[in-house]
């Protein structure tokens, strides 16, 4: 694919301030693009072929001189390019930028948000789920950055929990489950088995599956070594 500059996308961005009723002007000191009009903040906007932190680090700079800051990029296709899109929409209305985009087969300009104070929305329902399964989990059992390996949750735990009794004790009814180990949903956990450890041997009745005593010796053995 050829590679394009930054300066394609000037002139259909400025067409687009001018038919705004703005004068512009490219590379007024360190702005790519300064417009103004009458008494009112200029609008500046910054410009880059495509998404990227110094784009929004440029962009950041410029809001010490105008409050009416815009990053620009080409508009790209595609499902990887709509993904981009919306985290960037998410990170422009954090730090209270503009955004557009310009395709290039036809000088299209879309503005697709302008700056504004941010002001976030917060999700009561996200909030009660992480503080509920940070009372449940049991000590700090993960390391934090870790990427691609199995975390340990708090219904991880449980589970692990409910293998623990089946291993020791042998197949047993979820109530009795429930009870020694105070998992008060074993029996709804045992029969749902998101991880394959257990299986129904009778009504009521559960027993550990081959996977899930390996699942078990293999935790025992990551505690002997934290330990």
């Amino acid at each position: 694919m050829e590679r394009v500059s930054e300066t394609v996308l000037y002139p259909p961005v400025k067409a687009f301030l001018v038919g705004q009723g703005y004068e512009v002007k490219a590379e007024v000191g360190a702005a790519d693009i300064v417009a103004c009009r009458g008494d009112a903040d200029p609008v500046i906007v910054e410009l880059k072929t495509g998404f990227s932190l110094s784009l929004f680090h440029q962009a950041v700079e410029r809001q010490s001189v105008s409050d009416a800051v815009y990053v620009a990029v080409a508009r790209g296709s595609g499902r990887r390019f709509q993904q981009a899109l919306r985290k960037n929409l998410k990170l422009a209305r954090r730090l209270g930028l503009g955004l557009i985009t310009v395709r290039l087969s036809d000088g299209l300009v879309e503005v697709h948000v302008d700056p504004a104070p941010y002001a976030p929305r917060k999700s009561g329902t996200r909030k009660d789920r992480l503080l509920r399964e940070f009372a449940r989990r049991v000590g700090d059992p993960n390391t934090g950055g870790s990427t691609r390996v199995t975390l340990v949750t708090a219904y991880r735990q449980d589970a692990y929990r409910c293998a623990l009794h089946l291993q020791m004790n042998g197949p047993s009814r979820g109530a009795d489950v429930a009870t020694a180990t105070g998992v008060a949903r074993a029996t709804r956990m045992m029969a749902d088995d998101h991880y394959g450890w257990f299986e129904r041997v009778e009504r009521g009745i559960y027993a550990l599956t081959p996977k899930g005593l390996t699942s078990i010796e293999g935790w025992q053995d990551d505690a002997g070594k934290r330990g």
